[in-house]
């Protein structure tokens, strides 16, 4: 018998006992051939018990694994190391999702379902306003994204539309291992960094850019209430764009 590929969908939570779809999770850990994991990352509300929840409303609780940090270390070290558990655990595919499902399940499945029949080796859900699609975005947010995405590309050395569209998933390998291994410097913009760590273990194609690296545009985003990024936050995630520039072109 052919073993069907394990993935593993990893969904970083601090705080989000407000915000969390516990019926949209709980409905996809009973229907899709997926494993959740949420990382709670050091939460103080009553997000730890609604997780627990989730676990227990599902007819196969091994479906939604449940990580508990011990103190709040942020989204970029709550991903690595759901990420690097995920790996642990045997998965083939291993991806996040932002907790408060700004891109839907639905959306997600679409982003595993594209990687497990390509040749892509990750895949990075992009939002892209196209006509007839649902991308509701503040117009501030979309054009300070525009500006945002140039800077990355010039800062990875290919092209990238979204970077920090909070849904990817990758196939797990020694490379996607070895950029995992250390922490990320950068708490805001680590999916750069992420980025930029997988692209220099990466053969690249005839155009400058990594082999098996494809963006899908999101038919269906929703921009959530409640973002942590704030003007100091956007301050530092310019200084950490620079940093990792300096780095990767040190590491080339």
């Amino acid at each position: 018998m052919v073993r069907l590929p394990q993935t593993v969908v990893v969904v970083p939570c601090f705080n989000e006992q407000r915000r969390l779809p516990t019926d949209q999770f709980i409905a996809f850990a009973g229907r899709a051939d997926a494993q959740l994991l949420f990382v709670d990352d050091g939460s103080t509300d009553g997000t730890a018990e609604l997780l627990r929840q989730i676990q227990r409303n599902i007819d196969n609780p091994e479906r939604v694994g449940l990580l508990f940090l011990e103190r709040n270390v942020g989204k970029a070290e709550a991903v690595r190391v759901g990420m690097l558990r995920a790996g642990e655990m045997g998965a083939d595919i291993v991806g996040y999702l932002d907790a408060d499902l700004a891109t839907p399940l639905t959306e997600f499945e679409a982003l595993i379902e594209h990687l497990e029949s390509g040749g892509a080796d990750a895949v990075l859900g992009s939002r892209v306003g196209l006509l007839g699609w649902d991308v509701q975005r503040r117009p501030a947010r979309h054009y300070l994204g525009r500006i945002f995405a140039t800077v990355a590309s010039l800062v990875l050395g290919f092209r990238v539309y979204d970077t920090q569209c909070g849904a990817k998933v990758f196939r797990w390998s020694p490379g996607l291992a070895a950029a995992l291994h250390e922490p990320f410097q950068s708490r805001w913009v680590f999916d750069v960094e992420l980025l930029g760590r997988l692209a220099l273990a990466t053969s690249h194609d005839g155009t400058g850019n990594p082999a098996g690296m494809q963006e899908l545009p999101l038919r269906h985003w929703i921009e959530r209430p409640g973002s942590r990024m704030g003007p100091i936050g956007s301050i530092r995630a310019a200084v950490d764009l620079l940093i990792i520039g300096y780095r990767l072109r040190r590491a080339r």
